[in-house]
């Protein structure tokens, strides 16, 4: 009998209990509900049926350091060894040393490679993960967020394909199988067994479920799929070997999830991160008495170039590469139904606002914050209440919005930026928890590691309030 590290929900040990054996898994499981608790539970299974002593997790950016640093330390048995390394960009000796080590040596426990999605897309991506399953025999390759392999034309989707022939077992876990079409399903099923889903080949799968018509413009002429059909039986053919889980249906899930997606920094946005970082140290050494308002503009500015946005102070608002819009982009694919968007910065929600309306159409998303005209907040949030609107996305300020309003049409909130106010947040939480949510509330904190966002999240996490803490402690904890 297995012993689990943590308690699973009822639903989770009825999958581990149907599936763990499985050479080949899809895990259809709603954001929030854990799904990487089976995917770590089900490599701890196999392991010690002497099945496996190898696994390769596959995420995106966002997700892949939460494998290392969250997950598998908390889920993963302490009776069982492990070794787990994550991939990264870089070339030193000492971390080739690690790779190398992990690769050939041999291993009393489990060897876990956790790499981002992206890494495939690189020859020296394909060929860490190549040598380390063909190292390794005994192994499962879990995909999370498997969407990102949807595009069966993509070069990560191609290299990934190929090296389904060195793995024993394989697992996919997604929230959404279906970002725009059901046949975004065929290249993630695919990749469990190119026999999972009955077809040889993508265009005998579309033309069983797409309804597809010649259009003519001009002298050209392309084929253009105008429809679904036959999705019932491409339902019962995925039966066969997948798990769906909806949020609403897992009775014995907590009334609050908090779920962490890293945003790494990109090079522009690190540079700027550590000369900002100097100067406020060195502006507040040289300050007598360091006010709470004085730290706390330090700490806005820092958080403002995690965003993506810098304010020199002459000079406009300047935005800097970033990663957190796109990665926001990526968790409303894995989610269904209506959103709650919360962000600090103005210019940050009016940059939210166009990335969805580009993306969903101009009446998926209303801005509610200190622009917004009275007359209009009202009738924003009746319309995100009404559940045949056709407005998906609140995008708002916690300041503005967080207070008195319900927006229980959204079991999904997500912090594009947190404030350090102890008391916003938790308004701006109650928003979509309280009187008539029928549902748990899933809450997503978009976090760039190492940075400000970390010890503001820490702090809300502990219960503090930032500005009444700030200046009981050393200021430089707070930088």
């Amino acid at each position: 009998m297995y012993e689990f590290k943590t308690k699973p929900y009822a639903h989770q040990e009825k999958i581990l209990n149907e599936s763990w054996q499985a050479k080949y898994y899809a895990l259809f499981m709603d954001m929030g509900t854990g799904k990487s608790k089976v995917a770590v539970d089900n490599i701890a299974m196999l392991y010690e049926s002497g099945e496996i002593n190898a696994a390769l997790i596959v995420a995106p950016k966002g997700v892949y350091d939460n494998w290392v640093r969250g997950e598998i330390p908390i889920h993963f048995p302490d009776r069982i060894e492990r070794k787990v390394v994550r991939w990264t960009p870089t070339t030193s000796k000492r971390y080739r040393t690690e790779v190398e080590d992990l690769i050939y040596a041999a291993f009393e426990g489990v060897k876990i490679f956790v790499m981002n999605v992206e890494a495939f897309s690189t020859k020296r991506g394909v060929d860490a993960a190549a040598t380390y399953l063909f190292q390794n025999p005994n192994n499962i390759i879990i995909v999370d967020e498997s969407t990102t392999i949807k595009n069966r034309k993509a070069q990560r989707t191609k290299n990934l394909m190929q090296l389904t022939d060195h793995s024993k077992y394989r697992r996919i876990l997604t929230g959404s199988p279906i970002t725009k079409s059901p046949l975004d399903l065929f290249s993630q099923c695919n990749f469990l067994d190119h026999r999972s889903l009955g077809f040889n080949s993508f265009f005998a799968f579309q033309n069983r479920y797409a309804v597809v018509q010649r259009r003519v413009m001009g002298a050209r002429s392309f084929q253009e799929i105008t429809g679904y059909r036959r999705l019932p039986e491409l339902t019962a053919r995925l039966q066969g070997f997948s798990s769906r889980v909806l949020k609403e249906e897992c009775l014995d899930l907590p009334d609050k999830t908090y779920v962490r997606r890293n945003v790494r920094l990109t090079e522009d946005q690190s540079r700027l991160y550590d000369q900002m970082k100097h100067l406020a140290l060195a502006q507040l050494n040289n300050m007598d008495i360091a006010t709470t308002t004085s730290v706390l503009t330090q700490i806005m500015r820092l958080q403002q170039i995690c965003c993506g946005t810098f304010q020199p102070d002459e000079g406009e608002l300047q935005e800097i590469s970033n990663n957190r819009l796109d990665e926001m982009l990526n968790v409303i694919d894995e989610t269904s139904g209506k959103i709650i968007i919360w962000a600090t910065f103005t210019h940050d929600i009016q940059r939210i606002g166009q990335a969805l309306r580009d993306r969903f159409g101009p009446e998926s998303v209303a801005l509610y914050y200190g622009q917004t005209p009275q007359e209009k907040r009202q009738e924003i949030v009746e319309e995100f209440q009404n559940a045949d609107s056709e407005l998906r996305f609140f995008v708002g300020q916690p300041k503005t919005g967080g207070y008195g309003i319900t927006l229980t049409a959204a079991s999904t909130v997500i912090y594009y930026s947190n404030s350090y106010d102890l008391e916003i947040r938790l308004q701006s939480e109650d928003r979509a928890h309280r009187i008539g949510q029928s549902k748990a509330v899933t809450y997503v904190d978009l976090v760039s590691p190492d940075t400000i966002d970390e010890k503001i999240l820490e702090a809300l996490r502990n219960k503090v309030h930032l500005a009444g803490k700030v200046l009981a402690e050393e200021v430089k904890k707070w930088i």
